[in-house]
């Protein structure tokens, strides 16, 4: 056995991939060169080795394996270029774990740049498992994958095994991929290194010129024919146009340019399927904009003329999941090679997601602001955003007026997150009763050191007040609502890229001053406070004979556990003050709801008609014709519990003895679509809307509780679940 050794990517690419394209098989043999290309990245404190008494076929396999002080996750990776066609992609490999626990081990699967990602999701391993074979699959996207990058993963403690890996395309070798047939979109490479567009202290009629640029070009993306066929990129077809259209002196000449340009894209012919919107539709397209005598009469008569005989069927940059609904973006190119894009590409950032939310977000109509107002405010915030920091702030700015926790900015160059500095305190801290309050220790070992203590009300950070620092943050925090946003505030306002840092604070009404030393995050057991235990039960009996069951370390085995110890308990309580592991709206739903019981229904785009978003039946959950558990079920929520934690407390609270206890959860529910903006950033959204079966919306509102309860200062101190306690009390009170 003997260490892999880390590689530089360099050395990587330099070397002959031949026999990569042809086999597609990594066995982990010493003889096989393909051995020795892979990499790994992580905290650098788990062993990775060829195991000689261990493999699945063969004469070796590569083990994974924890020391006592790995606190982390070690990957196992490889990479190929993306040379070759076909529709999808697929990894298949052997896996076989010990005793992991504190975390899990998983294949994953990657298609750079951010066309894809996967892993084993709700399969991922823990504790101990023979040899299994394990398969996954992302669309191949051909023109936009340049690299598939793949692998293994174990985090926190145990042992895990690879042997076998397989790549495929459409289920053949690699070698019999088809070729790369590019489109003639993607072989549009003319502005590549740059859109060409400068524009500096916009008028009026600039910035008016630019908006309806923006609302044109995105209504003719997702309705005209020639662009469906992927005939244009979009977003080079943009830049042919921005200048001379930006510039133009007065409406009629930018009318006139603009009705141009549609006309350049050819005739239409006439659409028998497309159909007005149905008047039971819960969003209408919203085409007021051309519509209402704002713009020439011809420019109107055009995008109505476009609108009638728009795209049907398949389309080059946008399609809907099967069996979901929710919309799935195609091809939108993220630029990664330019993390600060020029004006141009800046602005087709703005039109993009401008574009997205007003066609297929399905919240649209309950934000806080007017969405057919947003463009043209946020034209001179993406203008003039100087540096790769500005644009970040814009995009976190654009992205938080949806007013959806799901919402956010990852990747790019990260500078919005490099200013919240790299170093922690040893402690976590949460607004509880509007203060902030030192909750929880990452390394309880260190709490006689730290100098805090639990209940402590930290009032200024290095002399400045947490209220001043939550104001100026608070724009940058995208979420559905203030809970939310507490929440994700607190988990960063303490970080600092300083030694130590100076806190001001409150303790049994005493003001005092300590100098807390930072740590790098893999210094600290940072995630302690939310990791799951897998090794531990999911639930257990409490005094009193009541049943607890925690969602965050569920399996998919457990119901029928449960449904056995808990059948004469006097009151279960379903902790989903977590994410949950294993989806259980339906597997333990049925043990509390009697049969047909509705709890949520939908509202999804129409895939023929952008803007129109139309309700389905409800969906229902129980099994008999009345619930197996008759006594009293209390399910806990707050803001940690986030889309699946809500859409499972909805099934829940459906039940007829449910008591929904905590405070408002983070209002974020329904399947994300995800998508890319320039800069390599990546964002998503919530794609489908999620409502109660009266039609009672869920988000921004989140689960209301029907006896709300928070943490208390004092409670932190004494270290109490008052939640916890509560539930108890309910369930107590029952007559029996």
């Amino acid at each position: 056995m003997y260490k892999i050794i880390t590689l530089i990517l360099g050395l990587m690419a330099s070397l002959s991939l031949f026999a990569q394209q042809e086999a597609a098989q990594y066995s982990f043999e010493p003889n096989d060169p393909n051995t020795s290309l892979w990499y790994g990245y992580g905290d650098g404190n788990y062993l990775v080795a060829l195991d000689k008494d261990v493999y699945h076929d063969g004469a070796t396999s590569v083990r994974i394996e924890s020391k006592p002080d790995s606190k982390q996750f070690q990957p196992l990776t490889f990479s190929i270029p993306a040379n070759f066609g076909g529709s999808k992609i697929q990894l298949s490999g052997w896996m076989k774990s010990e005793n992991i626990s504190g975390g899990y081990a998983s294949f994953w699967l990657r298609i750079d740049p951010d066309v894809g990602f996967t892993n084993m999701g709700s399969k991922v391993l823990s504790g101990t498992s023979d040899w299994t074979k394990y398969t996954l699959e992302l669309d191949l996207k051909p023109g936009e994958a340049k690299k598939i990058v793949f692998g293994a993963l174990l985090s926190g403690q145990g042992k895990v095994w690879v042997d076998d890996i397989t790549l495929t395309v459409d289920g053949q070798p690699l070698d019999k991929a088809p070729p790369v047939q590019l489109t003639k979109a993607q072989k549009d490479t003319a502005f590549d290194q740059g859109s060409g567009f400068e524009i500096e202290n916009p008028t009026t009629q600039q910035l008016e010129n630019l908006a309806l640029l923006g609302r044109v070009w995105g209504f003719l993306k997702y309705h005209h024919p020639a662009i469906a066929k992927g005939d244009y990129n979009w977003d080079y077809e943009l830049f042919r146009h921005m200048q001379e259209i930006a510039f133009a002196k007065a409406d009629t000449t930018r009318d006139q340019l603009l009705l141009k340009w549609i006309e350049s894209l050819g005739p239409l012919q006439d659409c028998n399927s497309c159909k007005p919107t149905p008047a039971s539709a819960v969003l209408k397209p919203d085409h007021q904009w051309f519509t209402k005598g704002a713009i020439s009469e011809d420019l109107a008569q055009k995008l109505q003329e476009v609108y009638q005989k728009r795209t049907q069927g398949n389309h080059y940059y946008i399609e809907t999941a099967i069996n979901v609904g929710n919309p799935v973006f195609k091809n939108e190119k993220s630029y990664g090679d330019m993390p600060y894009p020029d004006t141009g590409f800046r602005l087709l950032g703005l039109f993009r997601y401008w574009n997205i939310i007003q066609y297929y977000f399905p919240y649209k109509d309950i934000t806080d602001n007017d969405w057919n107002t947003v463009l043209t405010s946020y034209l001179p915030i993406f203008i003039n955003a100087q540096d790769e920091l500005a644009y970040e702030k814009a995009n976190l700015r654009l992205i938080g007026e949806v007013q959806d926790t799901h919402a956010n900015v990852w990747g790019g160059a990260d500078k919005f997150q490099a200013t919240l500095g790299r170093k922690y305190p040893p402690i976590r801290a949460a607004f509880v009763e509007n203060e902030l309050v030192v909750v929880d220790y990452y390394n309880p070992e260190m709490k006689a050191t730290v100098g805090l203590e639990l209940g402590d009300v930290i009032t200024h950070i290095n002399n400045k007040t947490v209220k001043d620092i939550v104001r100026e943050r608070m724009p940058f925090y995208p979420a559905s609502n203030e809970a939310a946003r507490a929440r994700d505030i607190a988990e960063n306002i303490l970080r600092s890229d300083r030694e130590i840092i100076e806190l001001k604070i409150i303790r049994d009404k005493q003001k005092m001053s300590k100098n807390i030393s930072m740590y790098l995050q893999d210094e600290l057991d940072y995630y302690r406070w939310y990791r799951r235990e897998s090794e531990a039960p999911s639930f257990k009996m409490l005094p009193g004979n009541i049943g607890y069951i925690t969602l965050a370390n569920i399996s998919r085995d457990d119901p029928e556990k449960i449904k056995k110890a808990f059948a004469n308990c006097k009151g279960i309580i379903i902790d989903i003050r977590n994410y949950p592991s294993a989806f259980m709206p339906f597997a333990l739903g049925q043990f509390i709801a009697p049969r047909n019981t509705e709890f949520v229904k939908f509202t999804t785009v129409d895939p023929s008609n952008p803007g129109a978003f139309i309700m389905g039946k409800p969906l229902a959950t129980g099994a008999g014709n009345k619930a197996e558990f008759q006594g009293k079920v209390v399910v806990l929520v707050n803001e940690l519990s986030q889309s699946q934690a809500e859409y499972t407390a909805m099934a829940f609270r459906a039940a007829p003895n449910t008591t929904i206890i905590g405070s408002t959860t983070a209002g974020a529910d329904g399947n994300v679509s995800r998508f890319n903006l320039p800069g390599g950033l990546r964002t998503m959204i919530s794609g489908i809307g999620v409502f109660y079966p009266d039609g009672s919306p869920t988000q921004r509102v989140g689960i209301v509780p029907d006896l709300e309860v928070t943490p208390t200062i004092q409670g932190i101190k004494e270290g109490r679940d008052e939640l916890l306690e509560s539930a108890i009390s309910v369930i107590e009170k029952v007559k029996q």
